[in-house]
């Protein structure tokens, strides 16, 4: 017997054609802080515009390491700063100081070239560190910082966030934004959510601290569910417990970049000629940053030949 469907039907179909690749995130070491490199990911380098995001959660997480990052370079990107417990100051060659604490943003624009360095307090962070790539029509402006200590939160039935950048259901972040994108950091409660998408972006959730399923397939904290474009919104489930996330996404760039060190480019040649304005120390392009931990010398680009 067969009968027209009706509207749970239509939902369970169309959730079985949700599109999500599931991706593990690696374990590495930055300067003796442990994280977990969810983006960018094997064959995957960006979600909208987002090229980047490291969760720094150490294996034991009630004695995280100081996190100690002397001056380093940066192009062609934004770096976005979220912490969920601890705090740190971020010295910049604009002469940046500024402290950081949960709930709170900060956001640097490297654009042709910035400089900084990150330091904690003794008893370490946990968090997040994230890079957005600029466009061709911003990349080569101003460097920029921006520190937001009050970020728009929003509410929905079955969750709670607060927006760090872009849009989301009328409620907009006031941070710097040069392409279309979003991000949230999402407290979920048991059960079953519904998470309402723009069909012609990309997507990418990520758990912190509990596995999520996203449609039907589970991802565990540190990996991420990418959510390909196409459909208008997407199932989030989580445990007795809820659970935590960072949605990120955003319209696809529509330029390919590269990503070597510390740099967002477009060529090896301009990751080049920023490797060696770095390393002659050409302060007008990355100029001195305010702070006592030392300078990163950058390692040799692979494809140059040796000296």
């Amino acid at each position: 017997m067969s009968g027209p469907l009706d509207e749970r039907d239509s939902r369970w179909i169309n959730e079985h054609q949700i599109g999500v690749e599931v991706r593990q995130g690696r374990s590495t070491d930055v300067l003796g802080t442990a994280v977990t490199r969810v983006l960018p990911t094997k064959g995957r380098r960006t979600v909208g515009p987002w090229c980047f995001v490291d969760l720094i959660i150490p294996p034991d997480a009630d004695d995280p390491d100081p996190l100690e990052i002397g001056p380093h370079p940066h192009i062609g990107l934004h770096t976005v700063t979220w912490l969920f417990t601890g705090e740190a100051l971020h010295s910049d060659s604009l002469g940046t100081e500024q402290v950081i604490r949960p709930g709170q943003l900060n956001l640097m624009t490297a654009g042709r070239g910035i400089a900084h360095a990150e330091l904690s307090s003794p008893e370490g962070v946990i968090g997040a560190q994230m890079w957005v790539a600029q466009p061709e029509a911003t990349r080569h402006g101003d460097p920029g910082f921006e520190h937001h200590g009050v970020l728009p939160i929003i509410e929905r039935s079955t969750w709670r966030g607060r927006v760090l950048l872009g849009s989301y259901g009328g409620v907009t972040s006031p941070a710097r934004i040069d392409s279309p994108l979003v991000g949230i950091d999402m407290h979920l409660t048991p059960g079953r959510s519904l998470l309402e998408l723009d069909p012609t972006w990309e997507y990418g959730v990520v758990p912190i601290d509990t596995a999520v399923k996203v449609a039907e397939d589970i991802v565990e904290p540190g990996w991420i569910g990418l959510v390909e474009r196409g459909p208008h919104e997407v199932p989030l489930e989580a445990g007795h417990g809820g659970a935590r996330v960072l949605l990120v996404g955003g319209e696809p760039l529509g330029e390919r970049i590269q990503m070597w060190w510390n740099f967002v480019a477009r060529s090896k040649e301009e990751m080049t000629e920023a490797w060696r304005a770095w390393q002659a120390h050409d302060t007008d392009r990355f100029g001195p940053v305010p702070t006592k931990l030392a300078r990163l010398d950058a390692p040799r680009p692979p494809w140059l030949s040796p000296d």
